[in-house]
């Protein structure tokens, strides 16, 4: 198999069926095996996406936040069992240490379940909080821990914007600052930046603009009706807001394995699952078999051994670092546009993954390619209406209706935002969506979808 064949078709096609855009490279033993860009970096496709452009990571940031914290535990200037409110005693979660923040384990509150705080800010005080008022917000909002210390895990993006103020504090400089001579600059990465764009522009040149869909056209997330308040968290800093290219993202893998930045002992730390107060490892992903040690999501396989890997998604922007320990291999994928057929993403990003793992992959599928052509519609009628809403779950199916020849569902997300999508037919009297995996199947007045049986109303 030519891998780099492989990985083009596996772009080339998603671009084609979903209009995907992005840079990726994958190399071995640190020599590039396969690289590219496709689409554009802006929302009138005008600016073609090039190899060096930059991206935001979103939370694939959270590597360089934890590997910010280990060079101050070296000097002794921190521990990783120091209690947080040794450092901000006006923090009311008590037993809270920094291990568990790296490791997500303090159940501490995410701020994005109480984000109109920042929104209200943004859109009231025309301004964009900094990072240091997260204190302000974890007091204000008198936010319930999910469990006590150690006693679970969930994933807190406040974890880490703690975690950027302590380096803050505790280094005497800005954080941005503290990156750039600590860890960006030592490993050669010179395309490298923790900045806010949306607050103080873009200092950079070639950076690709977030890009969502909003009634069927390209627009940049802080234009986005739905999207824009995007631009109410861009003063954070430790969950997200480094900006990067494919070729520095290399330069970061050949750094670790090299020990420029970390020494290996403090790496192996990091690489480490942390642990409840059962001794059970901290889980970040059970299907995928994936723990969670410091800044990284931590696995192994029989055939490559160690891997650790961060994902990042935010509005417009979809990203993956995958480093490979044993096996000196890594992937890097940056994406700035939404994709909008989740059944074709998961088909180039399993296929891309299978290329890593030495294997053909599998075609790439859209819900086009699986929807029946010239379907019969005379029972459609009667799958529209209101149906029953199940308990004890993120996402109901509301409404079925017929509209522009079609047939449509309108749901309730998690959030409890309403959202519409066509459904697509695949088989006898089931349909699936574009933007997600749901198999909705019609039956004798009712609706099934999951482990669901939902009646008509």
């Amino acid at each position: 198999m030519d891998k780099n064949t492989a990985m083009e078709d596996l772009a080339l096609t998603m671009q084609e069926k979903d209009g995907f855009n992005e840079a990726w490279l994958y190399a071995e033993k640190g020599e590039i095996i396969s690289k590219g860009a496709l689409g554009f970096r802006d929302p009138e496709n005008t600016m073609p996406i090039t190899e060096d452009t930059i991206f935001q990571l979103a939370s694939v940031s959270k590597t360089f936040t934890a590997a910010a914290v280990m060079p101050l535990m070296r000097q002794g200037i921190l521990s990783r069992d120091d209690e947080i409110t040794k450092f901000f005693p006006e923090i009311p979660y008590q037993g809270v240490t920094v291990r568990h923040l790296l490791n997500h384990t303090s159940g501490i509150p995410d701020y994005f379940d109480d984000a109109d705080w920042f929104i209200k800010i943004w859109e009231e005080e025309k301004r964009v909080p900094g990072n240091d008022e997260i204190l302000r917000f974890i007091q204000e909002t008198e936010a319930k821990p999910y469990f006590a210390p150690g006693e679970g895990f969930h994933y807190s993006n406040t974890g880490y914007n703690l975690l950027a103020l302590l380096v803050e504090r505790l280094s005497g400089i800005p954080f941005e600052e503290f990156l750039k001579k600590n860890i960006f600059e030592p490993a050669g990465m010179t395309s490298t930046y923790c900045c806010h764009i949306r607050r103080d522009g873009v200092p950079f040149e070639n950076y690709a603009q977030a890009t969502v869909f909003e009634d069927g056209s390209c627009v940049a997330d802080i234009d986005s009706a739905e999207d824009g308040d995007v631009a109410a968290f861009d003063g954070l800093n430790g969950d997200d807001y480094v900006y990067t290219n494919i070729f520095d993202m290399l330069r970061w893998d050949r750094a670790l394995r090299e020990g420029k930045v970390l020494t290996l002992e403090e790496q192996k730390l990091m690489y480490t699952p942390g642990k409840l107060n059962n001794g059970d490892n901290a889980v970040y992903d059970e299907e995928d078999g994936l723990s969670y040690g410091f800044g990284w999501a931590v696995g192994n396989e029989e055939d490559y051994g160690l891997i650790v890997s961060h994902s990042g998604g935010m509005p417009g922007v979809a990203t993956w670092f995958e480093h490979f320990i044993d096996a000196d291999r890594v992937l890097v994928i940056l994406s700035c546009r939404d994709y909008r057929d989740v059944r074709a993403y998961l088909g180039y990003w399993d296929g891309m993954e299978a290329v890593v793992r030495d294997k053909e992959p599998e075609p790439i599928i859209s819900i086009e390619d699986i929807a029946i052509q010239n379907p019969d519609m005379s029972k459609w009628q009667e799958f529209c209406g209101r149906y029953e809403h199940p308990e004890d779950t993120d996402f109901i199916v509301d409404e079925v209706l017929l509209k522009d020849g079609g047939l449509y569902a309108k749901a309730i997300d998690e959030d409890g935002d309403e959202t519409e999508f066509r459904l697509y037919p695949i088989g006898e009297d089931e349909f699936g969506r574009k933007g997600g995996m749901l198999k909705l199947t019609f039956g004798d007045g009712c609706a099934m979808y999951g482990e669901y049986t939902c009646k008509k109303l």
